[in-house]
């Protein structure tokens, strides 16, 4: 069936689609719990300075991001000319590219999920485990992390399913090249583009909305079984 007929070129989409949210969410996630912490539980000078800019990519638009980027890390900007000239290293319009805008742009969104369920562990408990003689680390990972778990594994699919739809700024960094940049969305948009493409872009797009629904639903399925052990 033509439906299903999917050429090299297509799976080379939806596998790189795959690999730059999968990188994306596990790379995310240390920081953001880190982040989430430090927003939930500490107050300090400035700590709305730090909310807002986190939380910035979720109202900016993707294009501005991507933008921002390329000044940044492009092979002119103040840290891609360092690393061109020092490292021989260059960012835009590689793989690294869309993997890096893909992070920036799903960053708030698992931060945000982290932060509520870090805010919801009773901090009772934490300050019980402090006073039996257990230090910061052995706490956050023993009492923080398992009761807030939940939140934090939604983060993480979370993160995954909006890296697999990221484009705005995936296209301005990173460009659409074929194998090297371009995602499923990237991927749509070409298709899109072409005279007789339409069955190619259907394709992709049910490819799009079963791996996003699949994530989603996983995610909510782990999140039943986990709430009611805990």
């Amino acid at each position: 069936m033509e439906l299903f007929d999917f050429t090299y070129k297509e799976l080379q989409a939806i596998g790189l689609s795959i690999q730059v949210a999968t990188i994306c969410a596990v790379v995310s996630l240390p920081i953001a719990v880190g982040v989430g912490w430090l927003l939930a539980r500490k107050s300090f000078r400035g700590k709305w300075f730090l909310d807002g800019f986190v939380q910035l990519p979720l109202v900016l638009p993707p294009v501005t991001i991507g933008y921002v980027l390329l000044v940044v890390f492009g092979v002119r900007g103040f840290i891609g000319k360092f690393l061109m000239e020092h490292f021989d290293i260059r960012i835009s319009f590689t793989f690294w590219a869309a993997v890096l805008a893909s992070i920036i742009v799903s960053f708030p969104l698992v931060v945000r999920a982290i932060k509520v369920a870090i805010e919801m562990v009773d901090i009772e408990l934490e300050s019980a485990a402090r006073t039996l003689g257990a230090g910061p680390w052995k706490t956050f990972f023993t009492i923080t992390v398992p009761l807030a778990f939940p939140g934090i594994f939604s983060g993480f699919i979370l993160s995954f399913a909006r890296c697999l739809g990221e484009f705005g700024a995936t296209i301005t960094f990173a460009g659409n090249i074929i194998g090297q940049t371009q995602t499923l969305p990237l991927a749509i948009y070409s298709a899109m583009e072409v005279p007789g493409g339409e069955m190619i872009a259907f394709r992709l797009a049910m490819v799009s909305i079963i791996l996003s629904f699949m994530a989603m639903v996983g995610s909510e399925y782990l999140n039943r079984k986990l709430v009611k052990k805990s």
